[in-house]
């Protein structure tokens, strides 16, 4: 590829990682623990060829490590970031974004939610995943009027839901149903409109090497051209089944 020469004399290769618990978009390959497989990573792979810069999709640690990580300038991109500001601090976004996710309400189909608004909710009970974020408006607005409780793993929260325990899960659309794929649950489904939209984006470190306004105009290059192909949804589907049989 013609950009292939500029690219090599300052970046001749970069590291990706992300969040490793995050199926279908990341998750740790069973064969070799060293690197990330998922929706996230193929698109990576498809970036790599758009801007003829090899990228490795590494292992790094939890989430928060890899967060660490992209700050110390120890790894170049991440392959799934939503925005905050306090990012802008230590990594750059490329845009556009690759996925719009939706955080969803997840009920019982022997107990139809009537759910329009957030209001709704007040006199049921929910749940969620521990240190999980919804979008900080749905955060707050959670935190004052809503009695929604948090337990260690999603598993827990799908029996806990099955067993009608409480009225709703509150979990994020394409992970949630990795797991209802992965663990055989019947009987649960999404309710709309969504709770939160947020997009993801790939993100480049401030501190990385690779960090040049040419590396970053052949990202966006590069995304735009992906988004434009409509690529995830089908990578996301097709992880999903990959996720199902590990």
């Amino acid at each position: 590829m013609a950009h292939t020469t500029w690219a090599a004399e300052t970046c001749k290769q970069m590291v990706a990682t992300g969040n490793p618990e995050y199926p279908p978009y990341l998750w740790r390959d069973g064969a070799d623990g060293s690197h990330l497989v998922g929706a996230n990573a193929d698109l990576v792979q498809m970036v790599a060829k758009e801007i003829g810069i090899p990228i490795e999709v590494r292992y790094v640690g939890s989430w928060a490590r890899v967060q660490e990580e992209a700050r110390l300038g120890r790894i170049d991109l991440i392959a799934g970031a939503f925005f905050t500001v306090d990012r802008l601090t230590y990594m750059d976004y490329v845009y556009p974004a690759f996925r719009e996710t939706h955080s969803v309400l997840w009920g019982r189909q022997a107990a139809p939610l009537k759910y329009r608004q957030w209001s709704d909710l007040k006199n049921l009970s929910g749940l969620t995943v521990i240190n999980n974020s919804f979008g900080e408006d749905f955060d707050r607005y959670a935190k004052a009027n809503l009695k929604i409780n948090t337990v260690p793993s999603l598993e827990q929260a799908f029996k806990i839901l099955q067993l009608g325990r409480v009225d709703y899960l509150v979990y994020e659309e394409d992970p949630a149903r990795a797991y209802i794929a992965k663990l055989g649950i019947a009987g649960l489904v999404p309710v709309n409109p969504s709770v939160s939209n947020e997009s993801l984006y790939l993100t480049l470190s401030h501190k990385s090497p690779c960090n040049t306004s040419e590396v970053r105009a052949a990202l966006a290059k590069a995304m735009y051209n992906l988004a434009k192909q409509g690529v995830m949804k089908k990578m996301v589907e097709s992880n999903i089944q990959l996720w199902k049989t590990k």
